[in-house]
């Protein structure tokens, strides 16, 4: 199975530069993966697509302010991205221009210095610190917007690059299929009877690492730190015996619940690879957003839907002016 076979033409003007100026306003594209039956909606209508008793899983990850800005001691500029929080203190990190081991990083001009220990690959490095990493960032980062934006964070990414319930400090990057979920739309979830549960999956390398290889099957998923509470897993398995869907938002939840379905763990490093050919045991239904050509989370959703399904309605919704990636619309895949 080839990468390149999970391509489709995004124009530039088809991706989302920036969120929409209400959140939940989005536009939502729900696809019958059985019939490839497209419909245009709107993410705030997406109880209208649920049933009383359908569960919904969110993942509650906060997005650290991850990306640095440092200079080497000649003064030269470099970027460092501090990656997902795992159960170890944080101490890997990306970065951007040649770094070698044992370069000393000053921090945004500050008395805070990052020390490289060893350089990993894939533009990955293992640091230390004069003090906890966490606090540096805290004091120091900017919200780590997606690359392709080619732009620097503002004070309304502070905000907006982040989910309304986020609660668990850890992630380099945003659970994007819930930035449109509203507190509004959620009370709409319950009154109709939708149960809503949480875990956490810290997102990070093993969701934005690009593909490195052309086939599919030689790619290998960094791990990502997870946890999931028992009354998820109690309300899961209620869910399913009661003959009632369990839904999740994003990938990130869809592979955090895939794993535990192969694993049998509930707290740890998941590392798994969803592509086409794979058996979803947990997920009845996916509430994702619109992804990069040749990603993994691409693959997923394709894997979720069938290829054949996904990618005329990622052409349908090109055509149709939906707007794409992080802060863009929505589908719901049936």
């Amino acid at each position: 199975m080839l990468v390149s076979d999970f391509n489709y033409n995004l124009p530039e003007e088809n991706i989302a530069k920036r969120p929409p100026k209400i959140r939940g306003t989005t536009r939502l594209l729900v696809l019958n993966k059985q019939t490839g039956e497209i419909t245009d909606s709107h993410y705030a209508n997406i109880a209208d697509f649920l049933e009383p008793g359908d569960l919904i899983i969110l993942n509650d990850t906060r997005v650290m302010r991850a990306r640095l800005f440092v200079t080497l001691p000649d003064g030269r500029p470099r970027e460092l991205v501090v990656l997902e929080k795992h159960k170890s203190d944080l101490n890997t990190v990306m970065y951007r221009g040649k770094l070698h081991a044992g370069d000393v990083l000053t921090v945004n001009d500050s008395d805070d210095q990052i020390t490289i220990q060893e350089i990993l690959g894939n533009g990955t490095a293992t640091v230390s610190s004069n003090r906890p990493l966490a606090d540096i960032v805290e004091a120091h980062g900017n919200v780590p917007l997606p690359p392709y934006l080619h732009r620097d964070a503002d004070a309304d990414d502070i905000k907006r690059y982040q989910t309304v319930w986020a609660k668990e400090l850890g992630s380099a990057a945003a659970p994007t299929a819930s930035l449109n979920m509203t507190k509004e739309t959620l009370a709409k979830l319950k009154t109709k009877g939708i149960q809503i549960q949480y875990l956490t999956l810290h997102v990070g390398l093993g969701t934005f690492l690009p593909i490195r290889s052309d086939n599919v099957e030689e790619h290998h998923m960094h791990s990502e730190w997870f946890q999931i509470p028992a009354e998820t897993i109690e309300a899961i398995k209620a869910t399913k015996a009661a003959g009632h869907r369990v839904i999740a938002v994003g990938t990130t939840v869809t592979r955090t619940l895939e794993f535990w379905a192969k694993s049998g763990k509930t707290e740890g490093e998941d590392d798994i690879f969803i592509y086409p050919g794979f058996k979803f045991q947990v997920v009845d239904a996916l509430l994702t957003n619109f992804h990069a050509p040749k990603s993994t989370v691409l693959m997923l959703a394709a894997a979720f839907a069938g290829w054949d399904h996904l990618k005329p309605a990622y052409e349908y919704a090109v055509k149709n002016h939906y707007q794409l990636l992080s802060y863009g619309d929505s589908m719901f895949i049936y």
